[in-house]
């Protein structure tokens, strides 16, 4: 016997719930060699002014008889600025950073769908033509109201259905935040200005294969979900 803590979830779910999620891994794994080079994934994130680093990230290699480092509690700055992303399996759509004080509204995510928009026919002409293209956004209030439906409607843009409160089967979530954060954690910015450059370096060195990676991980955590019902 071993005494082990508890694993943290973002939320308790409802049987029916859990159910859903094994039914819509179920049906993405059914046409994952349709679907996978056409969906362009993407959500909002708090970037902070300082946000301090792991305990892994400030491990050092010390010998059997060197004293034990020690690392300060540090909370989250106050200073912060909101990420957009989208991205597909081959790299980043689109981006941007909502203006301060900006709410993340219906109207303003209808802005940022029409942006979206425009940068698929630029750097996706093959996509946005054949309007092949299948958006995936999560159960965000402001994704699910009906005029946002009525424009993706109108634009006949097919949606992805997202299980409810299901970060660990979202890219977003699992991969391209925690890559960008982990870049910039442990470092003090001076203003937002300053958190939206470094933010704007650390996308643009992620490599095209890690995109790849990441979808490819994407498809074993449906098997996973599955599996563990």
């Amino acid at each position: 016997m071993r005494k082990m803590c508890a694993k943290m979830v973002p939320k308790e779910l409802t049987k029916e719930q859990k159910q859903r999620r094994v039914t819509i891994c179920q049906d993405l794994l059914e046409r994952q060699n349709d679907i996978l080079g056409r969906v362009i994934t993407g959500d909002e994130t708090w970037v902070y002014q300082c946000d301090p680093e792991t305990k892994w990230q400030s491990a050092q290699w010390k010998t059997a008889n060197s004293p034990r480092p020690k690392k300060f509690h540090r909370s989250k700055s106050r200073v912060k600025t909101m990420l957009v992303t989208f991205f597909d399996i081959r790299g980043i759509v689109h981006y941007e950073f909502v203006p301060t004080g900006q709410t993340v509204n219906q109207v303003y995510h209808l802005e940022v769908l029409e942006r979206l928009c425009e940068k698929v026919r630029r750097k996706r002409p093959k996509l946005f033509d054949n309007n092949s293209w299948i958006l995936d956004h999560y159960n965000a209030p402001a994704h699910a109201v009906l005029s946002v439906m009525e424009f993706l409607a109108t634009k006949q843009i097919t949606v992805l259905e997202h299980p409810t409160y299901s970060p660990d089967l979202a890219p977003s979530d699992f991969f391209l935040f925690l890559k960008i954060k982990e870049i910039l954690k442990g470092r003090h910015f001076d203003a937002v200005d300053h958190i939206r450059s470094n933010i704007t370096a650390a996308v643009k060195v992620i490599p095209q294969n890690w995109f790849q990676n990441c979808f490819e991980g994407w498809t074993r955590r449906w098997y996973q979900c599955i599996a563990s019902q």
